[in-house]
């Protein structure tokens, strides 16, 4: 009677044995979620199905504690973490491919299992941005490239959803990669030399370059040993020593004679296969492999620059630079500054809100035949009896699914009124559009020193080798997050008023930094807005190089992502003409300009089609 009275508890016991069977691990505990589902060493949480247990439901809440089990059942996570790529394209992808074999291993063994992994397969497809592809830029491809060796090895189509997204990528993927594709058939039940075959995959789709995935196949130990000098163990400092886990992985240029370092990952928390608890820390979706969903705008093209070492370069978070106690101070500096600026500034934000409400207003179709009852309709049914019940159904808004990122110059030429206006100015846009919707993250962008610090000391160590590139140490910081709330972040800002903060800028990296973490998200549009007072400056880099070197760089940097990137890019300039860098650009020659500027700005992006 028990169980007759709680059909959800007598799903989850059966489903536990099942998934205890397949793994064959007695311990296996699982339990119903009803948030994203995860998967922890041996515990299991899967999506939680209605009380009358919906065929669908139940299908999905299967495919997901199948995929956990087969994963526990043949999956190595310390092998994966041995032989997964350092970069964070291929590492997604090389995550993917694994998460396809371990599935493919019980669909090709039990029927019920692979109808469960196809729906849950469905299921993780509905929400993948393949399925708004409408360019190949736009395709992420650690999503293709998974369902390609998904069909490979067990046969299976990929869902309708994800056809139209994957032809746009499909002819590459085929001309460079189509023979290891069909040769991962082949070591379907060896992890190693399945994880040896993803490699030279990887390698064909000039996705990683020749021996620099940053790590051997397994038992692979030869070859990079006498090279560090010369770069080719630049994976080696991988982690982040500012806690950030962002580095310059995501700057992969061309850089000669730079020493070893450069490999500290953006991705570092939710990369997959690191742990050893199984699904549960390879994201949050349990069988859906976590994955930065990088898109082909994502690899990035070699500009003509090189960095000496990036080795002292980091990526730090606000709090990381002073306390609680300070910051506090800081921001309460920060708002005596600007009291007599933050009603203007409002008073634009308050604008901006109204016109991006207005574009998410809802709006309905009456008198249908079916949807949601009409209430405002049913007097005149009483009235007369011979009108039939009237429905409506809501229109679907164009508001996209949007992320904006402010990128803020934090050089000294910024000290002063224009930094404070644009922390003011940063911080009262956070506050607007997380009002309505709209996710926002802060950055700034400078150096650790003052003519070059550290790099500049190893370059002088070394014998001043000819043409090093650039030559300081950079400093990118994380004021805001973009799924952190305005009101966590809120003293945060206040630390661009810390004496000292605002060095040199290098634009060009920042531009890429910011870019690659827009890159990673899963909103449908990715705007960022980068506000600057002038071209970029480094005494160090600049005396050793060209005159015109780091300004080059950036014009390259702000070419490609205008021409190829899905992030849209504008810029501000506070007393600098950036519309000669820049195609969407304004000028303004008074910081006091700048709130009513970037609320204007944005409001034309929103106004936009995107």
């Amino acid at each position: 009677m028990a169980q007759n009275d709680n059909p959800l508890e007598a799903f989850r016991q059966v489903l536990t044995g099942a998934s205890r069977a397949i793994a064959r691990e007695p311990e296996v505990e699982l339990g119903f979620t009803a948030e994203a589902p995860t998967s922890s060493g041996k515990n299991i949480k899967v999506p939680m199905p209605g009380r009358s247990l919906p065929e669908r439901e139940v299908a999905e809440a299967r495919g997901f504690a199948d995929a956990a089990a087969l994963k526990l059942r043949h999956h190595d996570a310390a092998l994966h973490a041995r032989n997964a790529p350092a970069d964070d394209i291929a590492r997604a992808i090389f995550t993917t491919a694994e998460q396809a074999r371990v599935e493919a291993l019980g669909a090709r063994s039990m029927e019920g299992v692979r109808a469960n992994l196809t729906r849950v397969t469905e299921m993780r497809i509905r929400t993948d941005p393949i399925t708004r592809a409408r360019n190949s830029a736009e395709v992420p491809l650690a999503t293709a490239i998974g369902l390609m060796v998904r069909e490979r090895l067990t046969g299976e189509k990929p869902p309708k959803a994800a056809q139209e997204g994957l032809k746009l990528v499909s002819e590459w993927i085929e001309e460079k990669g189509g023979g290891d594709l069909d040769a991962l058939g082949l070591a379907l039940d060896d992890q190693t030399a399945f994880a040896a075959l993803a490699t030279k995959l990887l390698r064909d789709l000039e996705l990683i370059e020749g021996d620099d995935n940053g790590h051997e196949p397994d038992g692979g130990d030869e070859g990079d040993g006498d090279d560090k000098d010369e770069g080719e163990s630049r994976e080696e400092e991988n982690d982040d020593d500012s806690g950030g886990g962002e580095g310059e992985a995501d700057v992969r240029v061309e850089q000669g004679e730079a020493d070893e370092g450069d490999g500290e990952s953006e991705y570092g928390e939710p990369e997959m296969g690191d742990g050893d608890e199984g699904l549960g820390d390879e994201g949050e979706e349990g069988a859906l492999p976590a994955r930065p969903n990088r898109t082909l705008s994502d690899l990035l093209p070699h500009f003509d620059y090189r960095i000496f070492s990036p080795r002292f370069d980091e990526v730090v978070e606000a709090t990381e630079l002073c306390d609680a106690e300070e910051l506090g101070r800081l921001r309460a500096y920060l708002d005596q500054q600007l009291i007599h600026l933050q009603g203007a500034v409002t008073k634009l934000a308050n604008r901006l809100q109204r016109r991006l409400m207005a574009q998410q207003n809802r709006s309905w179709d009456f008198d249908q035949e079916e949807g949601l009852l009409d209430a405002a309709r049913l007097a005149r049914v009483i009235v007369n009896p011979a009108h039939s019940l009237s429905y409506k159904i809501e229109r679907e808004t164009d508001f996209r699914d949007t992320v904006v990122s402010l990128l803020i110059d934090n050089s000294g030429s910024m000290r002063g009124r224009p930094i404070s206006i644009a922390a003011i100015s940063a911080d009262i846009m956070a506050r607007t559009l997380e009002r309505c919707g709209v996710k926002v993250e802060i950055l700034g962008f400078t150096t650790r020193a003052w003519k070059g610090g550290q790099s500049r000391e190893r370059w002088l160590a070394d014998g001043r080798p000819p043409q090093p590139g650039r030559l300081n140490d950079l400093r990118h910081i994380i004021y805001k997050k973009a799924d952190e709330p305005w009101r966590r972040a809120r003293k945060n800002l206040g630390l661009m008023m810390r004496e000292g903060l605002l060095k040199e800028n290098i634009d060009g990296e920042a531009l890429l930094w910011a870019h690659q973490r827009l890159v990673g998200r899963t909103e449908e549009r990715r705007i960022l807005m980068v506000i600057s007072d002038g071209a970029p400056v480094d005494d160090s880099t600049l005396s050793v190089n060209s005159g015109t070197y780091l300004e080059r760089h950036l014009r390259q940097v702000i070419a490609w992502i205008e021409s190829r990137s899905p992030v849209e890019l504008v810029a501000i300039g506070i007393g600098h003409d950036v519309t000669r860098y820049y195609s969407r650009a304004v000028t303004i020659m008074d910081a006091d300009q700048l709130g009513g500027t970037m609320v204007e700005q944005l409001a034309s992006l929103f106004d936009l089609p995107g």
